[in-house]
């Protein structure tokens, strides 16, 4: 049975309750000849005004996504190399999002698998760089409604997560000690050191 699309009225505007909201949830990218999908197990918030986010130093032409209504993607290149995700988590104006860390994933393995260069299946989607090399995720989607008629969205099974753990958040040099990470305890796909997956 494939995953309902998700209503924004059914996701949180605020930052650490979309989260936490998020496991358990789907994302799904349709292709035109193939759904890639992956349940989501791990997120962190970049909340208003934290200066590890890219809201921080406010709107700029790059990151204009971010200041839009809840529930759009919010794409961006980094480390010269890789794209990542956010969903946007507050209302239009205000800059914050939920960047999706790590999936399980659900469907289209074989092309996950050709796009990351493996057939591990715990490396296809563990880690923000990975999931979307995965998914074929790229700035071409930013700013999408993630809850609307359109490629790349926001799902649900209709299966509760199994317990969310809550730690503080991977890689950072500011605001490293806040506990805004959040994941599926226990889940193999989860990233991070074993103390933060547990």
């Amino acid at each position: 049975m494939p995953p309902r699309r998700l209503c924004r009225d059914e996701l949180p505007a605020d930052t650490v309750a979309l989260a936490r909201y998020l496991i358990g949830k789907v994302l799904v990218h349709d292709l035109k000849q193939v759904r890639v999908s992956g349940r989501i197990v791990e997120t962190e918030a970049y909340i208003i005004g934290d200066p590890s986010g890219h809201a921080f130093r406010g709107k700029t032409r790059s990151n204009r996504s971010l200041f839009l209504e809840h529930g759009r993607a919010y794409v961006y290149f980094t480390y010269g190399q890789f794209n990542m995700m956010n969903v946007t988590s507050e209302s239009p104006g205000v800059g914050a999002g939920v960047l999706v860390r790590a999936l399980e994933p659900i469907e289209g393995l074989a092309v996950m698998a050709r796009r990351r260069g493996t057939s591990r299946l715990l490396d296809l989607a563990r880690g923000p760089g990975r999931l979307t090399s995965a998914l074929g995720i790229d700035r071409r989607r930013d700013g999408l409604d993630l809850c609307a008629r359109g490629p790349l969205w926001l799902g649900d099974f209709g299966r509760p997560a199994g317990a969310v753990g809550r730690s503080v958040r991977i890689g950072l040099t500011r605001e490293q000690d806040r506990p805004l990470r959040f994941f599926e305890k226990g889940n193999p796909f989860v990233s991070g050191p074993k103390r933060l997956r547990t």
